[in-house]
């Protein structure tokens, strides 16, 4: 049992803790023993429950995103409070928390005096790339980047739906579609399988777009009103002779498969683009003329807007699909970011 550290709040901290990081590009995650730190003024303590892992904590092992190394991943958190710095206004010692993509942003810059915090000219990011994360015991967060959690929600449900979950709920919300339009998802997985969810919460007719037949099933309980199998139809014909689609939610980094849904619109419908896709796409400007087509992408949400989709998923019943992995077992739970069903998190 580690060395114990002076108290806070009649707290005892340990002198180091253990957390998985990435020591070199292209590498594995390593065991790290990290020296206890207090947080600094406007920084908060917490004790990780639950670490999602989300395709883009590949950005610290790849070096998309240069960062320094050794870096922790992981930014989809939900934990408990156990240290504040002095003076803190938000939180307290023993709060259900969480935190997400969003890391902190920097309160000047036009953006945020606008209050589109996520878009922040400075933002600060809790992948791991500009901090460290939650693949560990304990995570260090900015205050203004925390987000209250429901105590009686699962952490490892809860988790996923601070990134994956705030990204689809958020976007769908905020496009041109009413009820009883048509709202199709494109790929069943980690995004798709809430996405799915949300649309249908939302109210929207539901398409579910896949080039598996196997997963109808799912996808119906998941609310989906049609099943369109890539394999067997042409999706875009297929949700043209339903009236068309006034949003179509890419979820599935597929950059041939989506381009083609542009056909699939409705007059002035949208195509949101959720996929972190590294190929680029063609859009023909004659499509978007005709129809007055859009593309879209969106950027997760605010701490504000993570708490409403907790608020959301709960209300109705949004649930996300996890394999739960023990911290030593970081780098399985890693590997299976894609592969999982649908959502693989790391449960100290």
């Amino acid at each position: 049992m580690p060395a114990l550290v002076r108290q806070q709040h009649q707290t005892q901290y340990p002198t180091a803790y253990t957390a998985y990081a990435f020591l070199e590009p292209g590498g594995k995650l390593q065991k790290v023993t990290v020296p206890w730190r207090f947080p600094q003024e406007g920084e908060v303590v917490v004790k990780v429950l639950a670490c999602g892992v989300c395709g883009t904590d590949e950005i610290c092992a790849s070096q998309v995103m240069p960062a320094p190394l050794p870096r922790v991943p992981g930014h989809e958190v939900v934990g408990d409070v156990v240290a504040v710095a002095h003076g803190e206004a938000l939180w307290t010692v023993g709060q259900r928390v969480g935190a997400g993509w969003h890391g902190g942003h920097c309160w000047a810059c036009a953006r945020c005096r606008a209050g589109d915090f996520v878009t922040c000219e400075d933002q600060d990011i809790n992948v791991g790339a500009l901090r460290d994360g939650g693949y560990a015991e304990y995570v260090t967060l900015r205050s203004e980047a925390v987000v209250v959690v429901p105590e009686d929600m699962d952490p490892a449900e809860a988790a996923p739906l601070l990134c994956a979950g705030v990204t689809t709920f958020n976007a769908i919300r905020n496009m041109n579609a009413v009820a009883p339009d048509y709202v199709a998802i494109q790929g069943i997985g980690g995004l798709g399988h809430l996405a799915l969810q949300f649309a249908s919460a939302l109210g929207f007719r539901t398409a579910a777009l896949s080039f598996d037949g196997g997963k109808e099933a799912l996808a119906r309980a998941l609310g989906a009103d049609a099943f369109i199998d890539g394999s067997k139809v042409d999706q875009a014909a297929a949700l043209r002779a339903l009236g068309g689609a006034k949003v179509v939610v890419s979820t599935a980094p597929n950059a041939a498969a989506t381009e083609r849904l542009l056909d699939a619109l409705a007059v002035d419908g949208t195509l949101l683009v959720l996929a972190v896709e590294p190929e680029p796409m063609r859009i023909p400007p004659l499509a978007l003329l005709q129809k007055r087509l859009t593309v879209r992408g969106w950027p997760c949400g605010s701490p504000k807007d993570a708490e409403e989709c907790l608020a959301f998923a709960q209300a109705k019943g949004v649930r996300c699909m996890v394999e739960r992995f023990p911290l030593h077992q970081a780098q399985e739970a890693f590997e299976r970011r894609e592969t999982a069903r649908f959502r693989a998190v790391i449960v100290p």
